[in-house]
This record gives C-alpha cells, sequence and structure tokens, in this order.
C-alpha cells in the first residue's frame, strides 16, 4: 500500500490555493501598471497625497477580490474603482475643511521635471488649479478631472458615477464654464518659470526686497496654510509691496538660519526652505509673463510628513 500518496482532497486544495496564488499576482501586475494613473486621479479629486494613497489602497483591496475574467477593460475598472472611493472620501472630508484653520491648500507634490514639461499634466495638478476644483461639487470635480485631464469617455464616467451619459455631459459642461471663468492662464515655458524661480530665490537668500518687487506681479497673490500648527496669514495678501514685506519680516528674520532648496512641486518651480536645519515650508508658485502672480506657502507640518523620502512621481 501507498502511504505517501496525497489525499484526493489535500491535491484540491493546493490546486485552489495556486490558482489563487496567480490570480493575486496578476490582479497585482494589472495593478501596478496603472498605479500611477489611479493615484492622478484620486490625487486631483482630494488634493491630498496622504488621501490619494489610502484610497488607493482600498482600491487594491477590492480589485483583487474581482474575478478577471468577467473584466473586459482592467484599466477602466480600476479607475471606476478609484473613482467611487474618492468621491467617497471626498464627500467624508467637506466636514474635515469646513472646520480647517486659516486658509487650506493642497498637500504639495514632489514631480519630476518631465511632468512640469507637459503643459497639459502640470497645469492640471497645480496648485492654483486645484484650489479652483475645491469650488466644485464632488459630482463635478470627479467629472471635470476624468474628462478635461484624463480626456476619459462620457460612457466610461457614468458608469463610475451610476449616472447616465447625458447627465455626465451636463455635469462636465457645467464644472468647465466654473472652471474657466476662474482658472489662471499659464503663459510662460517651463524654462521662464524656472528663471522666475531661481530670481525669486536669490532674492530670498540675500534678504533683497527690491529684487522680490522686481520678480513679483503687481497684484500678486500670497496663500500661506499653517494648519493652526505653524504660523500662517489668515487671510490671503494681496500686492507686490504687501507680500515682499511679509516674506522678509516673515522669512528672513535675521535670528534664523534660513536654507533655500530649488524643488518641482505640482509640476511648477518652487522652493523648500529650512529653518535651523528644518522643513519649515514648501513654497510653490504660479507664473505668468514671466512674473510671479502667485504664491502657495505650505508650512502645515501635517502636509509635509512624506516630502523628506517621497521620490518625486512622473504620474499617469
Amino acid at each position: 500500500m501507498d502511504t505517501t500518496r496525497e489525499p484526493a482532497g489535500q491535491r484540491q486544495a493546493d490546486g485552489d490555493a495556486a490558482e489563487r496564488d496567480s490570480g493575486t499576482l496578476e490582479a497585482t501586475e494589472t495593478f501596478v501598471a496603472h498605479r500611477s494613473l489611479l493615484f492622478t486621479v484620486a490625487y486631483e479629486m482630494l488634493g491630498s497625497a496622504a488621501d490619494a494613497d489610502d484610497v488607493l489602497q482600498e482600491t487594491w483591496l477590492r480589485w483583487v477580490r474581482v474575478d478577471a475574467a468577467h473584466v473586459n477593460d482592467p484599466r477602466a475598472y480600476l479607475v471606476r474603482i478609484t473613482t467611487r472611493q474618492a468621491l467617497n472620501r471626498l464627500r467624508s472630508m467637506k466636514r474635515r475643511r469646513e472646520a480647517y484653520l486659516g486658509p487650506w491648500l493642497p498637500e504639495p507634490l514632489l514631480t519630476t521635471p518631465d511632468v512640469a514639461a507637459d503643459v497639459e499634466l502640470a497645469e492640471s495638478v497645480s496648485m492654483a488649479l486645484m484650489l479652483v476644483l475645491e469650488t466644485l461639487t464632488p459630482a463635478e470635480r470627479a467629472v471635470f478631472v476624468l474628462r478635461e485631464a484624463f480626456a476619459i469617455g462620457y460612457d466610461e464616467i457614468a458608469a463610475a458615477l451610476d449616472k447616465t451619459p447625458a447627465a455626465v455631459y451636463q455635469i462636465a459642461h457645467r464644472a468647465r464654464r466654473h472652471v474657466e471663468a476662474r482658472r489662471p492662464r499659464r503663459s510662460v515655458t517651463a524654462r521662464q518659470a524656472e528663471a522666475a524661480a531661481d530670481a525669486f530665490r536669490r532674492a530670498l537668500e540675500t534678504r533683497d526686497l527690491q529684487g522680490l518687487l522686481d520678480v513679483l506681479a503687481p497684484d500678486v497673490v500670497a496663500i500661506s496654510d499653517g494648519g493652526g500648527i505653524k504660523q500662517a496669514s489668515p487671510r490671503p495678501i494681496i500686492g507686490a509691496d504687501k507680500v515682499a514685506r511679509f516674506i522678509v519680516g516673515g522669512l528672513t528674520r535675521n535670528d534664523v538660519a534660513l536654507t533655500v532648496e530649488a524643488t518641482i512641486v505640482n509640476g511648477s518651480p518652487a522652493l523648500a526652505l529650512h529653518v535651523d536645519g528644518e522643513l519649515d515650508g514648501v513654497l510653490a508658485m504660479r507664473v505668468e509673463d514671466t512674473r510671479i502672480t502667485g504664491l502657495y506657502f505650505v508650512r502645515n507640518p501635517q502636509k509635509l510628513t512624506h516630502l523628506g523620502s517621497e521620490t518625486p512621481l512622473t504620474l499617469r
């Protein structure tokens, strides 16, 4: 009698386990292949890299349980899951945003030079546009991001939002009109934006008030976000003179060791400011006609925790 033969039930169980492992591996490979796209969709909808990561985790947990044999288009299916999870989170975040202390800015996202070179992609993740998207309803924001940033078809968006294509078309039209009325115009090349940021950095490092005035547009707007944890202006500062004096008075005090590092945030030139060796904030910029028209200073430590170890993203 052969006592080494494996019982039929055990062989079946081993076969089932191997099949599950194979399915999980295939699901993982598919998810990883589309991860950059899914992250960008979630980030543009939420304005938070941390929340976007959470959405991707939720998307993965749902995706790995899906029978891939019944999925004709994995990319569309994953975008649908991500959109729905981001919408759920966006609605729950509304109360948190309403209770936020001081101006709210998107969580800064380190991006590669390739993103800055792609004008449309850089615009879609820019601080300026992300702030405009904050004024949309959750459904409008989802439709605008999927349609305008990723050119996803109305039928596919309708499936993600459980709406009819006709309804999605109307939402897209309304959202586009709203955004176009408020969207700042980027009229410079990546090199011109870098030149303006470099001039700003030199003036900041040398505490050159006139140098700051030379690179700031007359109607520049500065918004600072301390989240109630770090000191920040409670409202936007408008005008080159006021902004320059605010910067010189607040960021270049003689009693601190200030170092400024050029970087790329949300597809645009930015500065990482270190005070006494510690990251104090990230200053993103909006450049139009070779001058800086918008300054977005994120000091809230909770929005900076990932920047020290984060690898710049290519997105999409």
